[in-house]
């Protein structure tokens, strides 16, 4: 076992920090070229118009504030809500309104781009550089939300057809899930559904809040933590949305229901979500099973998302389920019902199928294992851990592809495989990661922070 010396860890940031860069670029234009709005200047409109991700952004207002003081946290704060009073004051003169976007979080992305500025002008040093990751990381929290808003629109543009016959035909071997939680999810009525969907669409403001528990120390020991679920969250971020263009299906709401109208009877306010009726190969979702035939990619409109394979709710779901094991107790509660409930919302409102969740489960413990190793030294133990999940994350998609007819016709043999090969990832997870101690951090000095 080895420890990644300083020099090469921050070089390797270096490059991994250019690459992203290179990559928003790329997607920037990417996106115009399909008469998109990209990533950046999506974020940079903003700075003046109404967000419309503003409890996000004071979401990465407070990771940014992980390294300042309880008193440059309360000047933040205050700064951030004078000026959203200012937007808000100037809108109403103008009669400008929020054009579909939030009254507020304009003030939040000001102030960490003015904690930049300070860093860059007033700080030197250990101080700046730790003022800078502070802002780095609530930047790239709201890069990573407008990157993959932009992704999924690319995807409906780049790929015309889906593949979810195939998914549903395999996903027979488990019993088809979303059928039956689909159902269950409707008994509830209102309640139900509309506690799930809060559930679900907070699921980055759960992250935070898990991630702030982890950060709590950073102001008073001037470093952050080898690891912690932002790294994670972003990583899974960044490489699985890769798996949209590869296997692009959009799910049973849409390719085996009604879109949006399924839910217009329980839904307090209607999902931001395309109806796609009439691209749909019938209403059988979730009432009636689909048929068991030999399974062909079908054509789908330009408006849906391919974000299934994997699920990546149910990635980030299990990385929030991870890293509050080590909490306190209201903590390890919190993050058993995030993932739960998340799970349930995935199948229950037609947005996956069950072997999409397998797959998601495989995934990000991979991820996972992969961040662990690389903190504490690409030891056999992680390396092997590391090889298998992604040995069986591929087997598991090319049998989706290529076997989902011999699956669904022999479930008592299929669905128990599926099963295993999953267990098998998590027993040899939490088999590693508990038998291998993580080095303590290097200790660092102690420097008296500078005045705001």
């Amino acid at each position: 076992m080895f420890s990644a010396s300083p020099r090469p860890r921050a070089g390797l940031w270096a490059a991994a920090g250019a690459a992203a860069l290179v990559f928003l670029i790329a997607l920037e234009f990417t996106a115009h070229r399909h008469g998109l709005p990209g990533p950046i200047a999506g974020q940079v409109r903003e700075l003046v118009v109404a967000p419309k991700s503003g409890g996000l952004l004071y979401a990465a207002l407070a990771l940014t504030m992980v390294v300042l003081t309880w008193r440059q946290r309360l000047v933040a704060v205050g700064a951030a809500i004078g000026i959203d009073l200012v937007f808000a004051l100037v809108r109403w003169m103008t009669d400008a309104g929020t054009s579909g976007g939030h009254p507020f979080g304009n003030g939040a992305l000001w102030v960490i781009l003015g904690c930049g500025a300070v860093a860059v002008t007033r700080r030197t040093g250990e101080e700046r550089v730790l003022l800078l990751k502070g802002v780095g990381l609530g930047l790239l929290l709201m890069a990573g939300r407008k990157t993959g808003d932009t992704w999924l629109l690319i995807t409906s543009k780049a790929r015309p057809t889906v593949l979810d016959q195939y998914v549903a035909t395999a996903d027979h071997a488990l019993g088809e899930p979303s059928w039956l939680v689909g159902r269950v999810v409707a008994a509830t009525g209102s309640v139900g559904f509309n506690l799930l969907d809060i559930v679900y669409g907070q699921l980055a403001v759960a992250a935070v809040v898990v991630a702030l528990y982890q950060l709590r120390g950073v102001a008073r020991e001037r470093r952050f933590p080898a690891h912690h679920l932002v790294r994670t969250f972003l990583v899974i971020g960044l490489l699985g949305p890769a798996f949209y263009m590869i296997f692009p299906v959009v799910g049973p709401l849409f390719a085996y229901g009604t879109g949006t109208d399924y839910w217009a009877p329980v839904s307090l306010w209607a999902p931001d979500i395309p109806s796609s009726t009439q691209w749909a190969v019938g209403d059988l979702w979730p009432r009636t099973l689909p048929p068991v035939a030999t399974p062909h990619a079908m054509p789908f409109d330009g408006i849906t998302p391919r974000n299934c394979m994997p699920s990546l709710h149910t990635a980030w779901a299990v990385a929030i389920f991870l890293h509050t094991r080590k909490g306190p107790r209201l903590l390890r509660y919190a993050g058993t019902f995030w993932l739960v409930a998340t799970l349930t919302a995935t199948l229950g409102f037609g947005y996956h199928y069950g072997v999409d969740l397998i797959a998601g489960v495989v995934f990000v413990l991979t991820v996972e294992a992969a961040l662990r190793a690389y903190d504490r030294g690409w030891d056999r133990a992680g390396t092997r851990l590391v090889a298998y999940g992604a040995t069986v994350f591929t087997a598991l998609l090319l049998s989706y592809r290529y076997l989902p007819l011999p699956m669904a016709e022999h479930p008592l043999v299929a669905g128990p495989l599926l099963l295993l090969a999953t267990t098998s990832v998590i027993y040899a997870y939490t088999r590693t990661t508990t038998s291998t101690a993580t080095p303590p951090p290097r200790p660092t000095p102690t420097p008296q922070p500078e005045p705001l």
